[in-house]
């Protein structure tokens, strides 16, 4: 029995890749990666169907590597150490992980070592965002490289390429030139789907040549996972928190609407959280706990049923106050660390060293605590969270905030053990 005509046409080398000019042109990234007989670490990332993952194995074949392909849902640690011992055996190696924003951070530890001394070269492939997906030891050691669907007329360049070649349809089928380029719109830029279709009406009629008509029998319905000519899926997703972040719950609702039609489950509900955290957040922490269990319940019950729990989150968030208070309070404080890290107090070290015991944190007076300097000198009096007083519990924050702010904090751990505060 023949393979799927998508697996058949898979390109084995990186000229046989349709389309991504800026990754497999002649003069694109992979491209001078081969000609120059160097490799880096990548990630490619983008959305369903636009073969990332054959882009990777094409490379790896073109580069004449040893490669082993692991998907991060179902590899173990054993399986991970198992392929980085195999990798020493070459000279050169490269490691393919398809869904790598799934793999978690424990396993991920397990390939720091040897990517950082070179044993193998990394090739993730994701639909997720990595800036929001990925852990950033993996992404400060790989380049992001984007893959994109292809255009339609990319897509007809496959669809003919699979007509006529013996590993394709062998020329066995005719096909007009309006059927070919309706299967290429109704694709939307997914190859995987264009060839699908191809080989679903080449089995329906086999004893004509198939017309537009034909094709619009059996699929009148295109591909949704994204409009390629105006939003591509992140455009989409973009869109998406944009129009909750602006309290807009009937854009929310259609961009989610669009992002229920790709399928893709786990990355509208990575999105979800990271809406609700960063844009409701302290505003209404409680619309934050039901958008958790409101992802959990999707999951759980798969779509279709699903889209039912994620639009009561949406119009959950959607509606609610907003706060990026302590989004803006960490991305501050991240920003002050990488410029000026600063040496922890004696006082607050785990096991601090020639500390006299009256100079050492107070564990047993909890009244001291709120009184007592957190932050370096240096930097005693700077303000990383300021609350944008939106909803009732940031409000009730923003006054204890300020009355905090009022007493006052001190080093002089000697001075404050004297005083006494209730509590």
């Amino acid at each position: 029995m023949k393979k799927p005509l998508a697996y058949r046409m898979r390109p084995k080398y990186l000229n046989d890749v349709i389309g991504q000019l800026d990754l497999v042109g002649p003069t694109g990234f992979l491209t001078n990666c081969l000609s120059q007989d160097s490799l880096v670490s990548i990630v490619l990332f983008g959305p369903p169907g636009t073969g990332k993952t054959t882009i990777a194995e094409a490379l790896a074949n073109s580069m004449n590597c040893w490669y082993k392909k692991l998907n991060a849902v179902s590899i173990t640690k054993q399986e991970i150490n198992d392929t980085i011992e195999e990798c020493k055996k070459h000279e050169s190696a490269i490691i393919i992980i398809d869904e790598i924003h799934r793999l978690p951070k424990d396993k991920q530890d397990l390939l720091l070592p040897n990517l950082e001394d070179g044993t193998f070269y990394l090739i993730g492939a994701t639909t997720a965002n990595p800036m929001l997906a990925l852990n950033p030891a993996i992404r400060s050691r790989t380049h992001l490289l984007e893959v994109k669907h292809l255009t339609t007329d990319e897509t007809i360049i496959g669809l003919k390429r699979a007509i006529i070649s013996p590993d394709g349809l062998d020329n066995k089928r005719k096909y007009t030139d309006e059927a070919i380029e309706t299967i290429a719109k109704l694709s939307g830029g997914d190859l995987r789907y264009a060839y699908n279709l191809l080989e679903t009406t080449a089995l329906t009629y086999s004893n004509k040549e198939i017309t537009k008509e034909d094709i619009q029998a059996i699929s009148s319905v295109p591909n949704y996972f994204a409009d390629k000519d105006e939003n591509e899926h992140y455009d989409t997703v973009s869109a998406f928190q944009k129009s909750i972040r602006g309290s807009d719950v009937n854009a929310a609702m259609y961009y989610l609407a669009k992002l229920i039609k790709s399928g893709d489950l786990d990355g509208i509900i990575r999105r979800l959280l990271v809406t609700a955290y960063e844009d409701v957040g302290l505003a209404n922490p409680q619309a934050v706990d039901r958008c958790y269990h409101a992802c959990e319940t999707a999951l759980k019950v798969g779509f279709p049923e699903a889209s039912i729990p994620l639009g009561f989150t949406v119009a959950d968030l959607a509606l609610s106050p907003k706060s990026k208070s302590s989004t803006l309070a960490i991305e501050k404080a991240v920003d002050f660390v990488e410029k000026k890290p600063l040496e922890v107090k004696d006082y607050l070290k785990l096991t601090p060293v020639n500390v006299a015991e009256i100079d050492r944190y107070p564990y047993d007076r909890p009244d001291i605590w709120p009184h007592l300097q957190y932050l370096p000198d240096e930097i005693k009096d700077e303000l990383f969270f300021i609350p944008d007083k939106q909803g009732k519990y940031e409000i009730a924050l923003s006054e204890n905030y300020k009355k905090l702010l009022k007493q006052g904090r001190s080093s002089d751990m000697r001075s404050l053990k004297k005083k006494r505060w209730d509590i």
